[in-house]
């Protein structure tokens, strides 16, 4: 398995990089003073041949987050029959979390690695209706992990996408705590409903256990939902994970691309999902019905850019 480490300098702070298994950043190191805090959850061996690549780490989601449903879906006057499914019979999470990946660049604190769907998996490439390259540079700054996202159509055609990301962080975030000092916070107002996962397409109240818009004690949680309707100022948003007993906080911050979150807690794992989205679940089927998923169509010979950051601090007060 080819994995790649990269380090920041001034802290020590690392983070590895499983480019033999979908680029996926499975351990982030961030040193804040004294204190070395383990920011990703994974299953015990990975990366490992055979092990779900979805698990783990961040996975990185594209052409499309979560599920189509059935696999099946139309575009440009043709229906597409995607292959790869899963045993309640979708497809999930895109092309990319589980094929190598090329590095075409790397320093001692960045990496960049690329995908390109006819030479990376020319097996999927009547999956969808057009070629894509997606680039993704991880870089250290300090306590602050980034990555970049690069999305170009090298296509003749019309490249319909969405974008996801599937981080598993560990909890607490220092082994001198315990879950029940652990909340999280991010500011969604609505949610979609769902029925065995997919969008049914309309969007409603979040019920009071599950309301993330102020802290909520993680422990107490039961997640496994598609959240929307952002509510926060500036051009970025923040979902925070905060440990009082340990005095540390994770965030997450995004650009408002990333329109959707998606909260999972993984049954029997000290551990939450965060799941920034462009687009909402099964975004390409909903917008037939003429709502607003957040699909996005990229144009042939053009890219569009994009970020994610993870840092580690003290509480802010």
């Amino acid at each position: 398995m080819n994995v790649v480490t990269i380090t920041d300098s001034l802290t020590g702070s690392t983070a590895r990089i499983a480019a033999g298994f979908g680029f996926n950043c499975f351990d982030f190191q961030a040193r804040v003073g004294n204190e070395v805090v383990s920011v990703l959850d994974c299953e015990p061996g990975f990366p490992a041949e055979g092990m779900r690549p979805s698990r783990s780490g961040i996975p990185i989601l594209f052409p499309f987050p979560n599920r189509i449903r059935a696999g099946r879906y139309f575009w440009g006057g043709r229906e597409y029959a995607i292959q790869n499914l899963t045993p309640q019979g979708h497809a999930i999470h895109g092309f990319c979390l589980d094929r190598p990946w090329r590095v075409i660049a790397q320093g001692s604190d960045f990496v960049t690695g690329q995908f390109q769907l006819s030479v990376d998996a020319p097996d999927r490439l009547a999956d969808w209706p057009s070629d894509f390259v997606l680039e993704v540079d991880y870089e250290l700054t300090h306590n602050r992990l980034r990555a970049n996202f690069r999305v170009m159509n090298p296509g003749e055609t019309d490249l319909p996408w969405g974008l996801g990301t599937h981080a598993y962080f560990h909890l607490p975030l220092s082994a001198k705590s315990q879950l029940e000092a652990v909340t999280v916070e991010a500011p969604v107002t609505r949610m979609w409903e769902c029925a065995d996962n997919l969008p049914t397409g309309r969007i409603v109240d979040i019920p009071p256990e599950k309301r993330l818009r102020d802290p909520v004690g993680v422990k107490s949680l039961k997640l496994d939902d598609v959240f929307t309707d952002l509510d926060f100022e500036g051009p970025q948003f923040d979902c925070s994970i905060v440990d009082e007993r340990a005095g540390l906080q994770l965030t997450q911050t995004c650009p408002p691309i990333f329109r959707e979150i998606v909260a999972f807690t993984p049954p029997e794992r000290a551990a939450i999902c965060l799941e920034p989205y462009t687009c909402v679940t099964d975004a390409i089927n909903l917008a037939r019905s003429g709502g607003d998923t957040g699909l996005r169509v990229l144009a042939p010979g053009t890219e569009f850019h994009t970020w994610i950051d993870l840092a580690v601090s003290r509480i802010i007060a």
